[in-house]
């Protein structure tokens, strides 16, 4: 029994060796790998820092960006108000032209009898005035053609005596 006794710590003894030595190789090829990671993460933490500055000059143009477009929507926002106000006004223009030209409409339509009378009041003026200068004309052409004629010198009534 003694003999099962020393067979059993002997293979107990070997089955600890192979165990040792089976942790051993893991542990010596976790070692291999925590170090391929280590390098990795060394490299990408390099990566990172050239991304991070280039993020940030980005961010920087971005923000710059944004203030000159906001101050440029500020300005065509004027521009825009502006441009509709200038519709509005348009707007009302054209509604003040319609009126007035919907009014003098109607006045012409109401007044058109008085406007038929005044214009013919106007072509029977022009037609007296045609006649009375026309007749005038004649007198006086007659007048002239009178005193164009040749005047005969009335002679001296008496003559003085030296």
């Amino acid at each position: 029994m003694i003999i099962i006794l020393y067979l059993s710590v002997a293979v107990i003894a070997i089955a600890f060796a192979i165990l040792v030595i089976s942790l051993m190789r893991t542990l010596n090829e976790l070692k291999g790998t925590m170090a391929s990671v280590s390098h990795t993460l060394d490299s990408l933490n390099k990566q990172l820092e050239g991304v991070t500055g280039e993020t940030t000059m980005l961010l920087h143009k971005t923000n710059s960006l944004a203030e000159d477009i906001q101050g440029k929507v500020e300005k065509l926002d004027t521009v825009v108000n502006a441009v509709q106000e200038v519709g509005g006004t348009v707007q009302e223009l054209n509604h003040s032209l319609k009126k007035v030209t919907t009014s003098i409409s109607s006045s012409m339509n109401r007044n058109q009898e008085k406007i038929a009378q005044v214009v013919q009041w106007g072509a029977a003026f022009k037609e007296i005035k045609d006649k009375w200068f026309g007749e005038k004309g004649k007198h006086e052409s007659s007048r002239k053609q009178k005193s164009t004629a040749p005047k005969a010198i009335p002679a001296p009534k008496w003559e003085r005596s030296h």
